[in-house]
């Protein structure tokens, strides 16, 4: 691999792998915003209006996050995957293009309304807006997803000349992985979203333990969060065995299975030798591998030796770990935090520790699940039709290094000023206001001011 486009590669690995932190707790957390807002329409208290507006504000720093980098992100499909574009453009435009028609626009026009209108507009219709701020975010996965997904596992395209063009849109958009890979998407952004919550609550708790409305916001996301992990496990299991039919060399990547074996073992641990296609250190358990992969104690995993073009092992080998440990943490601290804040119990310091702890676990999750996608993938753009060596452009390796720095300093002060800005949003806590006046009261007052 040349220096450039391993260059190419890392810069928009970079992107993607910063981008995708932000729509990540953003899908989630739009729907917990449709929640405190309906709960404060009920109940009408000081106490959830602090609630709403405090994550309100979060959202929007999050949201402007995500734009910001996802712009950026746009911008290399024509910088350093220019032959992307020309070879699948026909498909991966449209797809693109009704993100931002369907979603983004959505989300933009209503997050002003959601953001400012709260006494402007009537209740139901502020309702409505907060209600469409959350569709737009899943709207948004949806397309993402669905192109992503065809890059995966693409079905439905045809031949036209150099390029390759939709012959049946339905098949391109629901291709055999995206089903799957949506799911668990959408999942993983409301784990994201549970534990921010969580955590920034625990840590508001650990500065004032007497502050009441943290103390239901964190046992509120607790409790989602104990009952999406279960799902989650279940829905990766699906998308595993989905992945072995349709991606078989990514599964063996992901388990360094060097050779076919029947009744193959799970690798717990090792250290995968690529030269040698061997595990050195590796710590195993019998028949585990064949049973979890396929169901089945008699299953056979192909190895890597069947694909000469596979992808590098240990990122994906490691990342699947990493990934599928955090899971397990953020189960076993879910539950364990749902019984220690069950009735009106306030939990101990050791435990909105360990919570707190927590606050990024479905960041470093996702992180790992996405580097099991696209480094799993390669070395295909779209797999069995664009290597991604011959997406790459014409960018030098000095012009792509200087500008991987540029990105890398940059991103680095971004997220040190994200953190510090939602720590201390966090830390202060939900500042309770009188209720705003309500909206016929407002109009009124604005034509007598007429």
């Amino acid at each position: 691999m040349n220096d450039a486009l391993l260059l190419a590669r890392a810069q928009f690995g970079i992107n993607i792998g910063f981008h995708i932190l932000f729509p990540a707790l953003t899908i989630g957390l739009a729907w917990y915003l449709v929640a405190f807002r309906l709960s404060y329409q009920r109940h009408r208290d000081a106490a959830r209006l602090a609630r709403y507006r405090l994550w309100v504000k979060i959202f929007a720093l999050t949201f402007a996050m995500g734009v910001v980098t996802g712009i950026v992100m746009s911008f290399q499909f024509g910088t350093n995957w220019p032959r992307y574009m020309t070879t699948v453009g026909a498909i991966a435009g449209p797809l693109l293009s009704y993100e931002v028609l369907t979603a983004f626009f959505l989300e933009a026009t209503f997050l002003g309304v959601m953001l400012f209108g709260m006494e402007r507009v009537p209740d139901w219709v502020h309702i409505t807006a907060s209600l469409l701020v959350a569709v737009g975010t899943t709207v948004s996965a949806f397309w993402i997803l669905a192109l992503n997904s065809w890059m995966q596992t693409p079905t439905g395209q045809v031949r036209s000349g150099d390029q390759w063009i939709a012959g049946d849109w339905m098949k391109v958009i629901f291709n055999p992985s995206f089903p799957y890979r949506f799911c668990h998407m959408v999942i993983a952004s409301g784990l994201t979203a549970s534990f921010v919550i969580a955590g920034l609550s625990a840590w508001r708790m650990l500065r004032m333990p007497s502050d009441a409305g943290a103390r239901r916001t964190l046992r509120l996301a607790l409790v989602t969060a104990a009952i999406l992990t279960p799902v989650q496990i279940f829905v990766g299991d699906q998308h595993g065995l989905n992945t072995l039919e349709h991606q078989p060399a990514k599964i063996a990547a992901i388990e360094a299975i060097w050779h076919t074996e029947h009744r193959a073992p799970l690798t717990l641990f090792a250290i995968p030798d690529e030269e040698h296609k061997r595990n050195d250190y590796a710590i195993e358990l019998p028949y585990a591998g064949s049973l979890i992969l396929t169901h089945s104690l008699d299953g056979t995993i192909r190895g890597l030796d069947e694909f000469p073009r596979h992808a590098p092992v240990a990122p994906v080998f490691f990342a699947f770990r990493i990934m599928v440990g955090i899971g397990i943490l953020m189960l076993l601290v879910s539950w364990w935090g749902t019984w220690e804040t069950r009735g009106r119990r306030q939990p101990g310091r050791t435990t909105l520790w360990i919570v707190a702890a927590f606050t990024f676990a479905g960041w470093i999750a996702v992180d790992a699940g996405w580097i099991v996608t696209e480094v799993g993938r390669q070395p295909w753009l779209v797999t069995g039709i664009l290597a991604t060596a011959d997406g790459a452009g014409d960018a030098s390796g000095a012009e792509l290094g200087a500008s991987l720095t540029g990105y890398i300093l940059t991103y680095v002060v971004m997220f040190i000023a994200y953190i510090v800005v939602l720590t201390h949003m966090a830390g202060e806590g939900a500042r309770e206001e009188p209720p705003p006046t309500s909206w016929p009261a407002t109009a009124t007052a604005a034509k007598k001011a007429r």
